[in-house]
């Protein structure tokens, strides 16, 4: 191996002729790289032992072997010490996956044990047509994002797609994706997973569970090969990659939804997949007696995510989603865990996320935390530097409860629709820096928010005891689908309601997967282990909603129409004026208000009113003065049906000779006001 080859980074790299395979492991005594013929060969075509002499380099291990070609299978056996209360677990006798292999072959339809053959490493060569695809790089401020899963999006027969819950059945949505108005989609897992990791029997249907989100991962850079249409050895990366290609060209970003705070092989009962066998005590956050877990993730293992060596994996596995990929932008799961020590501490200033904040190949992508993990850390509004992005947690619990009629919670909402200035400002972060939802996959659809005032996770097998337990929704009488008229537009006035919060707010709008047309999870608020009806998206309740799915659309048209919403600042006072119904300053202090209103003006000509009323009881707002021959005309209002509740930029209905505007319970409405 020449010094060039040796600068290479983990993983398996074409390099003048040869393929570089190269691993980390301070502690093993010996590695073994076995390639395969087939995936369900047990024994290998050929062995190569690496010599520790003269195939390794400190604590890299390294070969360069010649004559290996696109779907060539392989994987490691590493020797090393069996002590447990030292933290060192190497298995000879266990197959390794390398944590950088970007494919591998098909997984097991059960739980990993001994009887059943490891899946192997597939290489894949990085020769594709991208066609002179370039990055997006939507502003922050020209964002909106859209989370889905990329099986459950088509895998419903209502999807009409020819390639249901594949890269391409979701490709064959883009148009749909493109009219609704979104810039980015977001992507649940795909890092590869084993589904059939869990093993729990639904106890309604006496069907097996099983892990449909994916947060486990295997391997850190690989896509999941069951989305592929394709089903040859490594075809999932090229479809993979078609798929990136196909929202580039219709101007979307395409952002992970990645898990590096811990793995699939869970506490010291789990299965030994790759990190355990290569080198347990670098790689893992350990208990005091070493032969146990630090668990900050709620999962069995804490990836020991600041460890040099393991900082150089992480890096490694986003620049392959990058370089080769082509992805715009990361969510990180469980942000937090990752600003965890060797002894589980959250550090001041963790290495990993300052690297990969400043690292120059990330430099222009999009990076997202989730900025709390499973052991109580919660980080919203500072999470590490000015770079990061957020999770606004506190942004769906406070609109939430306002909208719920709370008391004390008027005051909150304003900040939220602000940007989150008190959540932001002392960190010097912009709104640009909150990623502000309502709903997401974990918790309930925004249709069952209005419908369900507890969840029901039954189906799960936990008892109902998994999950969230207060989700701040209401069911407004009853508890899921009725057929009282009253109560479903009560309802749907308040999704409306939701929506215009969300697409009025200054930050980055995220909306989920189905909120625009109803979907519902049957008051699940925790199906990650449910592929089936409660997951999927049954694409029927589009037509059934269609008001819904117009309003969100005419919402983001809306936004785009008036940028003033999207700025990435903070409202100045001299830009944004409050008023209470009576066209006072509002009593921000009393907890029993519950409504206000305020005036932005967006240009020379023309202002936005901006009303909100979380009461029961309908009331008059006074409305500012006018300019001499200036109008009042209304773009917006939650409480009117069908064509008198949205009008489109240019279209805006006009009120004639009027000082007051009525606004109903639980609404919210937008005017426009334009010079004469």
């Amino acid at each position: 191996m020449n010094k060039d080859q040796m600068q290479l980074p983990p993983g398996a790299h074409e390099s003048e002729g040869k393929v570089n395979f190269v691993l980390f492991s301070q502690d093993a005594s010996r590695v073994r790289i076995e390639l395969f013929d087939k995936p369900q060969d047990t024994t290998p075509s050929k062995t190569i032992d690496l010599d520790p002499l003269r195939d390794r380099t400190g604590d890299l291990w390294h070969i360069g072997l010649e004559g290996i070609r696109h779907g060539q299978l392989y994987a490691y056996r590493v020797d090393g010490p069996f002590q447990p209360n030292e933290g060192h677990r190497f298995n000879f006798n266990k197959l390794l996956l390398d944590p950088l292999a970007t494919a591998i072959s098909p997984l097991p339809d059960s739980d990993f044990s001994d009887a059943i053959p490891m899946p192997k490493c597939i290489y894949t060569e990085d020769h594709f047509d991208w066609q002179d695809d370039r990055p997006i790089r939507h502003p922050w401020s020209k964002t909106i994002i859209y989370e889905t899963h990329v099986r459950g999006f088509t895998i419903h027969p209502s999807s009409g797609v020819k390639n249901p819950g594949t890269y391409r059945g979701l490709m064959e949505k883009i148009t749909y994706l493109k009219e609704l108005g979104v810039t980015a989609i977001e992507l649940m897992p795909v890092q590869e997973f084993n589904e059939y990791q869990i093993t729990e029997i639904n106890p309604l249907t006496k069907q097996p569970l099983k892990d449909y989100w994916g947060y486990n991962p295997i391997l850190l850079c690989a896509p999941k090969a069951s989305y592929s249409s394709l089903k040859g050895l490594g075809q999932q990366v090229l479809e993979f990659k078609e798929m990136v290609r196909a929202f580039h060209k219709a101007g979307m970003e395409v952002i992970l939804d990645v898990v590096f705070n811990h793995t699939a092989e869970e506490d010291e009962l789990g299965p030994t997949l790759s990190f355990r066998g290569i080198d347990n005590s670098v790689f893992y956050i350990l208990s005091d007696d070493k032969q146990s877990y630090k668990d900050f993730t709620g999962t069995g293992n804490t990836v020991n995510a600041n460890h040099p060596v393991v900082q150089e994996y992480i890096l490694s596995a986003l620049h392959t989603w990058v370089k080769e990929m082509h992805v715009d932008g990361f969510r990180f799961d469980l942000g937090a865990a990752l600003g965890r020590d060797t002894n589980g501490d959250l550090l001041t200033d963790p290495p990993l996320l300052k690297r990969i904040a400043d690292d120059p190949v990330l430099k222009d992508v999009k990076i997202i935390a989730e900025p709390w993990d499973a052991a109580g850390a919660y980080e919203v509004g500072d999470f590490s530097t000015q770079r990061w992005a957020e999770w606004n947690g506190r942004y769906r619990d406070d609109i939430r409860r306002f909208w719920r009629g709370d008391d004390g919670f008027t005051a909150l909402f304003a900040q939220r629709i602000c940007g989150s200035a008190d959540l932001y400002t002392a960190s010097g972060k912009s709104p640009a820096n909150s990623i502000n939802f309502l709903t997401c996959h974990d918790g309930f659809t925004l249709n069952d928010l209005v419908c369900y005032n507890d969840k029901h996770n039954e189906a799960n097998g936990e008892d109902n005891k998994d999950g969230s337990g207060e989700d701040f929704s209401e069911n407004y009488g009853v508890e899921g689908n009725t057929a009282d008229a009253h109560i479903e537009s009560k309802r749907k006035q308040q999704i409306k309601n939701f929506l215009l919060t969300l697409f009025i707010s200054r930050g980055v709008p995220m909306l989920l997967g189905g909120d625009e047309f109803r979907r519902t999870q049957e008051g699940n608020n925790n199906p990650y282990c449910q592929d089936n009806t409660i997951s999927w998206y049954d694409w029927s309740c589009l037509e059934g909603n269609k008001d819904i799915y117009q309003f969100t659309r005419g919402l983001i048209a809306f936004r785009r129409a008036h940028p003033v919403l999207s700025k990435d600042q903070f409202y100045t006072d001299a830009e944004i004026q409050w008023f209470s119904p009576q066209g006072q300053v509002p009593n921000w202090a009393d907890p029993k208000e519950k409504q206000f209103s305020y005036l932005i003006q967006e240009s020379e000509q023309n202002a936005l009113f901006l009303m909100f009323n979380a009461g029961g009881e309908a009331i008059d707002f006074i409305l500012p003065s006018l300019p001499p021959g200036g109008q009042w005309r209304l773009c917006v209002d939650t409480s009117h049906d069908g064509a008198l509740e949205q009008f489109a930029k240019g279209e805006e209905q006009p009120l004639e000779n009027i000082q007051t505007y009525r606004m109903n319970t639980q609404s919210s409405a937008i005017l426009l006001r334009v010079k004469g």
